[in-house]
């Protein structure tokens, strides 16, 4: 079988290392547009300090994640204990977010109401509704204020989206299973707790995990992979359209030429997939053409850290919408893993944008830094110019799971499945972690293997 994957960020080249690894004759060729691989991956090393522009880890609970760091024969690095302690902006200071049932009801995070309204949410009854917002779910299971200072910070902190229009079972399915299954997430909790003591093993609400890189960071793995497909992998090669001719695919590229395969795997972010299969499916691009990317910007701030008097003993902080600050949070980096800054300097990473204030992403490189500096300067009071700076924009960053995704979804699966020999695949569908990202790539890796098997 020949087959042409578009896009060569995680999505697109794990899927080519496990089918490779099943089949290692297999005919395929990854077009990426850039001149580097890796999408939202990428890092760089500059005077010392170690900078993530997007993705900066994963969680270490999923296998198969795992099974290709160990088949790739590269070391994984666990993020520091420090880092298990994270901090929210709150009523204009920090505070540690509770990790227990005692530290929570000795927390002045909520007030108290705040919190015993919270412990009413095994009273309150499963509401029968195949989906609802995130912000809906809080405030009916727990109450406006967990919603606005929990809740809310978590959904901008992990999507930069606006809890208002996010699909809870889209966005987070575990909770909205639990709800399903218990009626309650405080029952489902001790349930979970009971199991846990009786097989060993921790489970809970969350997704579990602890945060993972590479000492080098996030780009490691790329290269791996990178390093793997060889001259399979064209970089600065951009797709433009496809079509299909004599029951072969035809790959239409920038520079005027094409290629021809029996398979397509499109990889790319919606809005480019979009735009490729516009001429091929007039209907499936509209429908790709409405999930929603924000922009956001990553400010990497290198300081000396006698220049910091905020501890920095922690993962970092997320600011909830109702602080009305310009900054979702930012990340202590040189806490959370080794070689992140030089001997004597620390590095932070703020986030700036998202669904509700993408426009100051976008800022001229002057302003945005000025923007960052006065957050940091009135939440964690650095009046020091840093020392060290580098900022990441991203047009458009993190694809939104809207109310309605799963709607979405069906509709392009019922195109995409009559369509014989045409797959999608990304962040943009079923998960935006990288562990989502190799995780459905290696489902998919599955179904062409049993389909094309005998080719």
């Amino acid at each position: 079988m020949s087959l042409v994957i578009i896009g060569g960020g995680i999505s697109g080249l794990s899927l080519a290392y496990f089918l490779l690894k099943q089949k290692p004759s297999l005919d395929i060729i990854i077009f990426e547009s850039e001149k580097k691989a890796g999408g939202k991956i990428w890092t760089d090393k500059v005077d010392g300090f170690l900078c993530e522009g997007g993705v900066n880890g994963f969680l270490d609970n999923r296998p198969r994640t795992l099974e290709l760091i160990g088949r790739l024969s590269i070391a994984s690095l666990r993020s520091n204990d420090t880092a298990r302690k994270r901090y929210i902006f709150s009523d204009s200071k920090l505070h540690l977010l509770p990790d227990s049932p005692v530290s929570f009801f000795s927390s002045n995070l909520l007030s108290f109401y705040g919190r015993l309204r919270i412990l009413f949410e095994i009273l309150v009854p499963k509401k029968e509704k195949n989906d609802e917002t995130l912000a809906d779910f809080a405030r009916r299971r727990l109450g406006r204020e967990a919603y606005e200072k929990l809740i809310d910070p978590m959904a901008s902190g992990i999507y930069a989206g606006d809890p208002e229009n996010m699909s809870l079972k889209s966005c987070f399915p575990r909770i909205y299973e639990l709800e399903n299954k218990y009626g309650s997430l405080i029952k489902a909790l001790i349930k979970l707790q009971k199991d846990s003591k009786k097989s060993g093993r921790k489970v809970g609400p969350g997704p579990g995990g602890v945060l993972t890189s590479f000492y080098e960071g996030m780009e490691v793995i790329i290269n791996a992979l990178k390093n793997y497909m060889g001259s399979r992998l064209k970089t600065s090669s951009r797709v433009v359209s496809i079509d299909k001719k004599n029951e072969k695919y035809v790959i239409h590229l920038s520079d005027n030429s094409n290629v021809e395969a029996e398979a397509v795997v499109v990889a790319t972010p919606v809005y480019a997939t979009s735009e490729i299969v516009k001429d091929f499916d007039r209907n499936l691009s509209l429908i790709l053409s409405e999930v929603f990317y924000p922009s956001i910007s990553v400010v990497c701030f290198g300081y000396r850290k006698d220049r910091i008097s905020q501890p920095l003993d922690g993962f970092g902080f997320l600011v909830p919408n109702r602080e009305g600050r310009k900054i979702l949070g930012t990340l202590w980096d040189s806490s959370v893993f080794p070689n992140r800054a030089p001997e004597g300097y620390v590095l932070l990473r703020s986030m700036i944008g998202g669904v509700r204030r993408s426009e100051l992403a976008m800022q001229d490189e002057d302003r945005l830094l000025n923007t960052v500096m006065d957050e940091l300067n009135d939440i964690m009071g650095i009046k020091a110019q840093p020392d060290f700076v580098r900022v990441y924009r991203h047009e458009k960053g993190i694809p939104q799971y809207s109310l309605g995704h799963e709607r979405k979804l069906e509709a392009i699966d019922n195109i995409v499945n009559k369509i014989k020999g045409l797959y999608l695949i990304g962040n943009a569908y079923r998960g935006i972690s990288v562990n989502d990202c190799i995780e459905n790539s290696y489902k998919l890796a599955e179904k062409l293997s049993r389909r094309y098997n005998s080719t």
